[in-house]
């Protein structure tokens, strides 16, 4: 891919006529590709070791300066040269469109002088295909071997996330249509119906960036047992579930109040050495006393 170099340009208060500049890819990039950023003076003679990249982050709409070995640019590299400084991310991820700038250390310079202009990386990018079903849950998707029963309705609709809104198609094979849409309508299905079904998401300006989704369908009898459809076995494995996390839930609850009553009664007697020794009225350890008496007091 043919990529153009911007030049953005702010003047900074250095006592001349010095610019900072920011230089970087101008056209989409593709998810997953190299590319570099580079921060450098129109003067070569200013000290480019008092400049940083920043990135802005849109969710807290703040400027953050940006390090090697940070939690989302781990991979990142920053070098310095003699007359610039330059930040290689060696794989365009969805974060990291930014906007950028370059910033100044210098104390001389304070902002928004000390700063170049912003420059926005474009990534495309495309996500995996998922296909869901019309008045059923979306939660597991659809199963790739379908099985309905005659006379049902079918709607099956595809979506990507994508960084533009992809254009759908869907085909069956061994047929020559093709439906440009990203929802498929099969009424009252019939055994003529049956038949492996594709869907095709294409990137609007990254022709690279295609995804497929194929399912098959079978239909069957219309007094088959609701169990054999997908939607059946659907709802067993949901049921299963749901049992088996109840049992445990009901378990655990049995096995904590069984182990709390336990630390109750697990005191037991009070051994030989806790008990109270009696005290004589004429012992050391009595009250002061004018009785002679030996009887214990306890």
């Amino acid at each position: 891919m043919k990529v153009l170099v911007l030049v953005a340009v702010v003047a900074l208060i250095h006592g001349s006529d010095a610019t900072l500049l920011i230089k970087g890819p101008t056209e989409p990039i593709l998810e997953g590709a190299m590319f570099k950023l580079e921060c450098l003076y129109s003067d070569s003679e200013f000290n480019i070791s008092q400049v940083h990249f920043e990135i802005f982050y849109r969710y807290m709409q703040e400027w953050h300066p940006v390090w090697e070995r940070s939690w989302c640019f781990y991979s990142m590299r920053i070098e310095q040269t003699a007359e610039s400084l330059v930040m290689t991310i060696p794989r365009a991820r969805r974060y990291s469109e930014g906007p950028y700038r370059c910033v100044s250390n210098a104390d001389n310079v304070t902002a928004p002088d000390n700063s170049s202009q912003e420059l926005a990386i474009k990534v495309h990018y495309m996500g995996e295909l998922s296909v869901s079903r019309e008045g059923f849950t979306s939660y597991l998707g659809v199963s790739q071997d379908l099985k309905v029963r005659v006379g049902d309705d079918v709607v099956l609709k595809c979506s990507a996330s994508s960084s533009e809104e992809p254009s759908y198609s869907w085909n069956k094979n061994g047929n020559d249509w093709i439906l440009p849409s990203s929802t498929l309508t099969l009424r009252k299905v019939s055994k003529a119906d049956e038949g492996t079904y594709s869907c095709m998401a294409e990137h609007p300006s990254m022709a690279s960036l295609k995804k497929k989704q194929t399912i098959s369908i079978t239909v069957l009898s219309a007094d088959a047992p609701w169990y054999e459809t997908s939607n059946g076995r659907l709802m067993l494995m949901t049921s299963a579930a749901a049992v088996s996390l109840l049992v445990f839930i009901l378990s655990m609850t049995v096995f904590l109040c069984r182990r709390a009553k336990q630390t109750k009664t697990s005191k037991g007697p009070i051994d030989d050495r806790s008990q109270k020794k009696p005290i004589y009225k004429a012992s050391v350890e009595s009250l002061p006393s004018t009785c002679g008496d030996k009887q214990p007091l306890v």
